[in-house]
């Protein structure tokens, strides 16, 4: 039977595993922290909510990265000692640890400080672009759908939107193909409040714990057992000798990785914006 490992135990494992355990959609969800004890203690706390959420995902813990070995996929998160990301060069030992040790799973970079991961795992490990992506994005997508619904004195539930680019600085949101229960947004927002929800874009980054948890979850679920629903992600990008290139793009997931990159409608101008976001974005 499968299970999902996340390495790091820290707030943003935490909200993961327990998104994922609430959820119920996957066998076992695997907390992996070399903080043992921060590890058994959230998976216990996780379990013993199970008969009032009413789900039978099993939460484990564990202490060695190799743990993560035979996932169906792995997520990167938190470290519980510091709170920091697992990124850098400290990031890269890690997944270069995992691939040595036989580890063929997809890998989500939950985190908001990952992107240049990513590239290096693709870069320098020579992973496979399909199977290295990032689900930060997709929470800034919650973020603005989210804000929009404030000011439109509704839900952002109903908000369909799509960000691209290299977020914070460099983010595009197609704005052009952008709808509210079906209709266009730009039909219930003037210009100037979608212009003020553009230029809130950096003081939304990075999103919040929570925001990120629920991200990592949907897209890690979707790539155990595959789905038609659209996410945005962090993606390599085969531009020839650009090949490092990482920007957020919707994708089309399956079960192990990454299926279709796709395109957005976008508008001349916002066409212009992601094509520089890339290049700066190197």
């Amino acid at each position: 039977m499968g299970f999902i490992a996340i390495i790091g135990a820290g707030a943003l494992g935490g909200a993961i595993a327990h998104k994922l355990a609430g959820r119920d959609r996957i066998a076992e969800v695997r907390l992996i922290d070399p903080e043992g004890r921060v590890a058994e203690g959230k998976a216990l706390d996780i379990r013993q909510s199970s008969p009032i959420e009413a789900f039978s995902t099993r939460v484990t813990a564990a202490t060695t990265f190799t743990a993560a070995v035979g996932a169906d996929v792995v997520v990167l998160a938190d470290e519980a000692a510091s709170g920091k990301e697992h990124a850098g060069e400290a990031g890269l030992a890690l997944l270069r640890e995992l691939s040595r040790a036989g580890s063929t799973s997809p890998v989500v970079c939950a985190g908001a400080a990952q992107r240049d991961l990513i590239a290096k795992a693709v870069g320098e490990l020579h992973l496979p672009r399909a199977r290295v992506l990032g689900s930060a994005p997709a929470a800034l997508e919650s973020a603005l759908r989210a804000m929009a619904g404030l000011l439109m004195d509704g839900s952002g539930v109903e908000i369909c939107l799509r960000v691209v680019g290299v977020p914070p600085r460099a983010a595009v949101v197609a704005w052009e193909e952008a709808t509210v229960s079906g209709q266009p947004l730009s039909s219930h927002l003037p210009p100037h409040a979608i212009a003020a929800l553009n230029a809130r874009i950096p003081v939304l980054w990075p999103p919040g714990p929570y925001a990120l948890g629920s991200a990592a979850a949907r897209v890690a679920e979707a790539l155990v057992n595959g789905t038609r629903r659209r996410h945005s992600c962090f993606v390599s990008l085969d531009r020839g000798a650009t090949r490092d290139a990482v920007a957020a793009m919707p994708v089309v997931l399956g079960r192990g990785g990454i299926t279709h990159v796709l395109q957005p409608t976008l508008t001349r101008q916002e066409q212009t914006m992601l094509e520089n976001a890339i290049e700066k974005g190197r």
